[in-house]
């Protein structure tokens, strides 16, 4: 799941070396963690939270596929 958000992310970007994502797992909930140059955090984010959301909603699909629970959290 962790390459999957890398990879939208980093065709959103200006800037797609900057992109990091790391994935903090636990038993059931994984954390993954977006972290993008200041000028991308916009496009990241999108209007009103549409782009996010939709990342959030992919995982959310990937990750019950997987049976699991997956958060996705966009650091400045």
């Amino acid at each position: 799941m962790k390459e999957l958000i890398e990879y939208i992310a980093k065709a959103l970007v200006d800037s797609p070396d900057e992109v990091v994502v790391m994935e903090v797992e636990g038993e059931i909930t994984s954390v993954i963690e977006l972290k993008v140059a200041k000028s991308d955090l916009g496009k990241v984010i999108g209007k009103q939270g549409r782009t996010a959301r939709a990342m959030r909603t992919i995982l959310s699909a990937a990750s019950t596929k997987l049976n699991k629970r997956a958060v996705l959290e966009i650091l400045e």
